[in-house]
């Protein structure tokens, strides 16, 4: 249970960072941060990997950028589900997704 709040906080970390560094995401107060975080860990946890095994084959063709993708619509999809999250248009998904996915990696490195 402790690994999936860190997890959860590392994810409201990312978040926040990509709301402050890309103009087209939104987040109006820390409940909603940590609220989109929770669903976000739980999108990852149960929607992502049936996601990945479906689109394996256009992952394999695009040397697995297409995760990327993935990771954008995922975190379109908690924006739609959230209220007070908002996403101005895909290239502002995507951007948020590389930062929370950067900020993902390097948060479990320093927690191993």
């Amino acid at each position: 249970m402790t690994k999936f709040l860190l997890r959860a906080l590392i994810a409201a970390l990312g978040l926040w960072i990509a709301t402050q560094l890309v103009d087209g995401l939104s987040i109006t107060d820390p409940l909603t941060l940590v609220l989109a975080a929770i669903l976000l860990g739980v999108c990852n946890a149960f929607v992502r990997p049936i996601l990945v095994i479906l689109t394996l084959p256009i992952s394999i063709l695009t040397l697995g950028l297409f995760l990327l993708v993935i990771n954008a619509g995922l975190l379109g999809l908690v924006a739609l589900l959230v209220p007070n999250f908002t996403i101005s248009g895909f290239g502002a998904a995507l951007l948020g997704a590389i930062i929370i996915s950067i900020t993902g990696l390097i948060g479990s490195l320093l927690t191993k």
